[in-house]
């Protein structure tokens, strides 16, 4: 039915709309691991946190006696990786990534100072890892810092400057979503390490 003014009636516009689109749900992957933390927190399975980073305030404003505006500030140090805590009397250290690309993962989102302090961990028995997301692909990955040193070492001699999206999913682990814990590594870790 139209009107007279010649526009057509909601019901009719309603029925032509395209179905809606949630491949982004309005979550990253670091906001899904914090829920996913704090529900491993509150059902006493794991004490995991993100890292808070190091920051020196330069500059100060107080427009209210009651409120702060940081002006200027500067990261004291370079960060080493996103997470950290314990499970099962086990350290626990990885590093949080998503990319766009739906071939591989560039290994320029990961810094040399990440990986040096991944190794460290690793050396002295924690356990280490990268949980990749493919955003376009709505997959995500638990990759064993193991498995990612290998790349990055190999990129020094002639390698690939990225790890192929088929490399991830073969040697990586996949991360299913779920309600409660979103990206559910802490089954994972079970599989490869307990």
């Amino acid at each position: 039915m139209n009107y007279p003014n010649g526009k057509k009636s909601s019901s009719q516009s309603l029925r032509k709309k395209e179905k809606p689109d949630f491949s982004n749900r309005g979550m990253t992957l670091e906001e899904d691991i914090a829920v996913t933390n704090e529900y491993y927190r509150i059902a006493n399975i794991a004490n995991i946190h993100k890292k808070p980073t190091p920051v020196q305030i330069v500059d100060v404003h107080y427009p209210k006696r009651s409120a702060a505006v940081i002006k200027e500030a500067y990261f004291k140090q370079a960060s080493t990786t996103d997470f950290n805590g314990i499970y099962r009397g086990s350290y626990i250290d990885f590093e949080a990534k998503e990319t766009k690309n739906k071939t591989s993962f560039p290994l320029s989102n990961i810094h040399q100072h990440q990986i040096d302090h991944m190794k460290d961990c690793h050396h002295h028995g924690g356990i280490c890892f990268l949980i990749i997301k493919f955003s376009l692909r709505d997959e995500t990955y638990l990759l064993p810092a193991e498995n990612l040193f290998h790349y990055w070492e190999a990129q020094f001699s002639g390698g690939r400057k990225s790890i192929s999206y088929l490399d991830i999913k073969s040697k990586g682990e996949a991360l299913p979503f779920h309600y409660q814990a979103r990206v559910d590594y802490i089954k994972v870790l079970d599989k490869l390490y307990f």
